[in-house]
């Protein structure tokens, strides 16, 4: 599984209407073949920062980042972010999807 974490730090004008102008961008994500999620968060300490946490089976990486969609998205959030994002990016041998969180002894 290829796991992705990306910090957008967006520019503080458009930091309420980020997910509005990264909609078609998610959608479209989402809807790939091999997309395991795609999900946007703001961040609490920094509220014009939004993280994005994303992961796609083994063999579609590729495919997603030489999308038309994807293409487009870069072109979107250039002028709306304040400086390139920063990002984690991972293969976990073996994984498929999230783990139980067993430390809570929660089922």
């Amino acid at each position: 599984m290829i796991f992705i974490v990306v910090k957008f730090p967006v520019k503080p004008e458009y930091a309420d209407s980020w997910l509005s102008h990264v909609d078609a961008f998610t959608k479209a994500t989402r809807a790939e073949p091999g997309n395991l999620w795609f999900e946007w968060s703001r961040s609490v300490e920094e509220p014009d920062t939004y993280v994005l946490v994303e992961a796609f089976q083994d063999d579609a990486g590729e495919a997603h980042v030489n999308s038309d969609h994807f293409r487009a998205a870069m072109g979107t959030m250039r002028p709306l972010v304040q400086r390139a994002p920063q990002i984690v990016s991972t293969t976990i041998e073996g994984a498929n999807g999230w783990s139980k969180l067993g430390e809570l002894g929660l089922d």
